[in-house]
């Protein structure tokens, strides 16, 4: 069974559900634990897990929680996780804390994508869900909300440090989230009438003394301009010492972080650049994006004009041509495990090795003498050989290597020195990328 993880997969909005909740002290662990995965099964509908992972992995069963639950026992501890096997995926901890600990369980879900909870009636199901868990198992704080807008608020404490966070624990509201559950010490600090007087799209006290406050009928619609203003609203209610419009201000300046933007690469990029958006967090794309439509590479520098070349000063230029063939096949061995595509020698091939140096930031990640003394000839052959190939380039060898030039057309590219500036810094990768240095001399060739 392969399951479906969110961090597996291309980082995207998800609905993040955290959940504490105290259980009795007097009743056997599994009989405690019964209500929640009855709840469970009878709520999460199309989220719901196929898959248990103790110590080895099983398909969800109630028998096959029990035996994950036991092997992964350490003391007072035990944590198993649970997963899907098709779209949405899942991310779900569960865990018990056992006497003499006070007993508790904690739940963290990650439902991926976020855009599946677009529905009001899936949106019912999941309040539904949490209230039968928080009505059965008492807690401080609960929550679902966006992974990303979580982030922009400061997660994982909103805002505040570990230190505060450990010593004060969720001590009054910081936030208020798509859907929360106020334990009856927040209910009270807050002041009861108050709290059930929310401006909200469900407030509901449950039988423990515990409130249930949803902002909005959907969660995947959290960001939009009336969803922000129910969620200010809600808030400046229950913190009246903070500001309505400073609150609604930052909600809006979140929603202005997410908002998608339009990608308008360098048309010469657009493949490398959409990748390398692809690798930001789901929460910083869009600024991701727009930073780069506004970047623009320069025009390569690296080549001269055809009747400016330098004449081989080598003893036998055929031999020095095969040495370059020879330092590219270096590349393709160091390569082809991660980037099969190095075996053709196309330009799409110098597009995925420009993605793999800059995912492993490679100026950084390898040491330099290693960089300057093997990496970087092999990749400043590799790229000349590309240009032989597809541009029919015709090689000038010269005994330096940063002076060895490619004849294409009326211009002699410079590949080794191409090479050299790319490796400087991961930024350098972008700017001196090898598919960038290829397609101009494509253009430029007739």
């Amino acid at each position: 069974m392969k399951v479906l993880e969110p961090h597996g997969m291309k980082p995207e909005d998800s609905l993040l559900l955290i959940f504490d909740g105290a259980f009795s002290p007097q009743a056997a662990p599994e009989r405690e634990v019964e209500p929640f995965f009855q709840a469970l099964e009878e709520y999460a509908g199309g989220w719901m897990p196929d898959v248990v992972k103790g110590r080895r992995q099983r398909k969800y069963a109630r028998a096959a929680l029990c035996k994950s639950l036991e092997e992964k026992r350490d003391g007072a501890r035990t944590s198993i996780g649970l997963y899907r096997t098709e779209w949405p995926a899942l991310d779900m901890s569960f865990g018990l804390w056992l006497p003499p600990r006070p007993p508790e369980l904690g739940i963290l879900i990650n439902v991926q994508p976020l855009s599946f909870f677009s529905e009001v009636e899936r949106c019912h199901h999941l309040v539904e869900l949490v209230r039968t868990w928080a009505s059965r198992y008492p807690v401080t704080y609960a929550m679902a909300h966006s992974t990303d807008d979580r982030a922009l608020a400061g997660a994982p404490n909103f805002g505040r440090d570990d230190e505060t966070e450990y010593r004060d624990g969720f001590d009054r509201i910081y936030e208020v989230c798509w859907l929360n559950v106020f334990g009856p010490k927040l209910v009270e600090t807050v002041g009861r009438e108050r709290m059930l007087s929310t401006p909200a799209h469900r407030v509901e006290e449950l039988p423990n003394g515990s409130v249930l406050l949803v902002t909005w009928p959907t969660a995947a619609d959290f960001a939009s301009k009336e969803a922000r203003l129910a969620q200010a609203r809600a808030h400046a209610h229950l913190r009246p010492d903070l500001d309505f419009d400073t609150l609604l201000r930052s909600l809006q300046e979140r929603s202005a972080l997410l908002a998608p933007v339009e990608p308008r690469f360098h048309p010469d990029l657009a493949p490398l650049l959409s990748r390398v958006v692809d690798r930001a967090a789901s929460h910083q794309r869009q600024r991701r994006i727009a930073e780069l439509n506004a970047w623009r590479p320069s025009e390569p520098e690296e080549w001269r004009p055809a009747d400016s070349a330098l004449p081989p000063d080598v003893e036998d230029v055929e031999r020095a041509r095969e040495h370059y063939r020879t330092l590219a096949e270096h590349l393709v061995a160091l390569l082809h495990s991660e980037v099969p595509s190095v075996f053709a020698a196309t330009p799409e091939s110098l597009t995925d090795a420009d993605f793999y140096f800059w995912r492993e930031d490679f100026p950084k990640s390898r040491p330099r003498q290693a960089l300057d003394a093997h990496a970087v000839p092999a990749i400043g052959a590799y790229l000349g050989e590309v240009l032989v190939r597809h541009l029919g380039g015709q090689w000038i060898p010269r005994q330096k290597l940063q002076e060895a030039q490619v004849l294409v057309g009326d211009r002699v590219w410079l590949p080794f020195l191409r090479a050299r500036r790319s490796m400087t810094s991961r930024q350098a990768l972008l700017d001196y990328s090898l598919t960038l240095l290829f397609r101009s001399a494509e253009r430029h060739r007739g």
